[in-house]
């Protein structure tokens, strides 16, 4: 695979992560709020962080890119761990 189309490859793979950690933003909010009944994965939505993570990439945007994903990753889910416990806290 030519270095172009493999940084493309992991240009929509970063995106897609990036979308899923959005949906499961949402998700958890509609948790929280009682409008869904399952709480989302977001464990294997961090496995999958993780192992994507492991790839060497070259390239320095997409490197960086990656790094902010991960880090949002993080902040968000420090939010979704707190919304449970205040979520297991009100209904003490």
């Amino acid at each position: 695979m030519a270095v172009a189309e493999e940084n493309l490859a992991i240009r929509h793979a970063l995106l897609n992560l990036e979308d899923r950690i959005e949906r499961m933003h949402r998700d958890f909010d509609k948790f929280i709020h009682d409008e869904i009944e399952r709480m989302p994965d977001w464990e294997q939505l961090e496995r999958d962080l993780i192992t994507f993570s492991k790839k060497k990439i070259f390239d320095l945007e997409l490197a960086n890119q990656l790094d902010r994903i991960l880090y949002k990753f993080q902040n968000r889910k420090r939010i979704w761990l707190r919304w449970l416990e205040e979520r297991d806290g009100a209904s003490k």
